[in-house]
């Protein structure tokens, strides 16, 4: 069975809620940035594995794919 709670269950405690929306905006910026950095990535590997173009085409995909997404971001 269960036991009796150990904290007060009627006077909740209070949150701090610009903390929760600073760390929020920071999931949010970390998973955009995260996905256009994978995204690059493989458009980097398609560039210079599949296309063959090799590794300095990769690099200008990548580095293309960034600054568009940080563009899009702005």
């Amino acid at each position: 069975m269960a036991g009796t709670p150990e904290f007060d269950i009627n006077n909740p405690a209070e949150m701090d809620y610009p903390e929760h929306e600073r760390t929020y905006s920071r999931f949010l910026a970390m998973t955009k940035w995260g996905s256009a950095a994978i995204i690059a990535i493989l458009v980097g590997m398609l560039v210079g594995l599949i296309m063959g173009a090799g590794v300095i085409a990769s690099v200008l995909a990548f580095a293309i794919v960034l600054a568009v997404a940080w563009l899009v971001f702005r």
